[in-house]
């Protein structure tokens, strides 16, 4: 069974390793997570209008729709803004800013029906984090920037927390996916030919756990936790954001969720930023994950291909 914490006050220390151990931890709107969807909603409005960006959907046309998220999406990913807010944000949640590294910030959306599901506006099936090449002390932060329901959110499927899964993430690099199957995006109509890791058994997706949260609550999982994008059958787009942590403590150790199934290669540790100054982490913790950098790696046919 998973537990599910509201608004817990415990310290980041205990948090982390409760997270580590398959808890969830649900938070209502902050300071820091109001300014972070401000920006969302800003740049979503701008390039939306005249519709509301949880309406678009239903008066534009689908091709039209993925050329705004062309846009949308690396401009909130770059602007300066998002940096500077998630700090604070991860502050006012009691995280140590010199010991904790965060990704860039990605904006999500999951269109109602069948509109789109691909490319830009992927509908992530049932998946861990861990099968994309993170370190297994990667936390994930959810909130939602618009109104969700139920029936477009996200689901997690927590009697997989102990439980292997056969899936293709010995398929994935993370570097190659830099490279070639994330520069592909826009590219995908209506289904997605991009290989991307995913469980290659039956699924058994009763029982679920859907969160719902206000605008600005969020969800903070690990990022071994089976999860995805749920069937939208509401009429609004889902529009959320999402960011990853890692800290300090637990790559030093190369410690975290347990590893059940993660088979990927490539890594991405140069991702993470230090809250305090914006800088990468010491070079000696890139190397003890970054394989290329490792004494005897050899790049093989298996390890350096990837069908995309």
């Amino acid at each position: 069974m998973t537990n599910v914490f509201f608004n817990s006050d415990i310290g980041d220390d205990e948090r982390r390793n409760g997270l580590y151990n398959g808890e969830l931890y649900v938070y209502t709107p902050s300071t820091g997570t109001k300014a972070l969807i401000a920006v969302a909603r800003e740049i979503c409005e701008e390039l939306f209008a005249p519709c509301h960006p949880a309406e678009a959907q239903h008066h534009l046309p689908v091709e039209k729709f993925s050329e705004i998220l062309k846009e949308l999406k690396p401009r909130f990913i770059h602007d300066p803004r998002c940096k500077e807010i998630i700090p604070l944000l991860l502050q006012e949640h009691g995280c140590d800013l010199d010991r904790t590294y965060f990704d860039v910030p990605r904006l999500r959306t999951a269109a109602a029906g069948d509109y789109l599901n691909s490319g830009l506006a992927y509908a992530f099936k049932p998946h861990r984090d861990t099968w994309y090449s993170p370190p297994m002390c990667q936390l994930n932060w959810w909130l939602p920037v618009y109104d969700i329901e139920a029936d477009n959110g996200m689901a997690f499927y927590p009697h997989y927390w102990n439980r292997a899964i056969r899936n293709s993430s010995n398929e994935f690099n993370y570097q190659i996916w830099n490279e070639t199957g994330r520069k592909q995006a826009h590219h995908q109509g209506k289904e997605d030919t991009r290989v991307q890791s995913e469980a290659l058994e039956e699924l058994e997706l009763n029982p679920e756990l859907r969160l719902v949260t206000e605008p600005g609550g969020m969800i903070v999982f690990s990022a071994a936790h089976l999860h995805g994008t749920v069937p939208n059958t509401t009429q609004r787009t889902r529009i959320s954001i999402d960011f990853r942590t890692v800290h300090l403590d637990e790559l030093e150790t190369d410690t975290g969720a347990p590893n059940l199934d993660s088979h990927c290669t490539g890594t991405t540790i140069r991702d993470y930023l230090r809250g305090t100054d914006r800088t990468q982490l010491p070079e000696e913790i890139i190397a003890c994950f970054d394989e290329s950098t490792c004494p005897g790696f050899e790049s093989t046919e298996e390890t350096a291909t990837v069908h995309v």
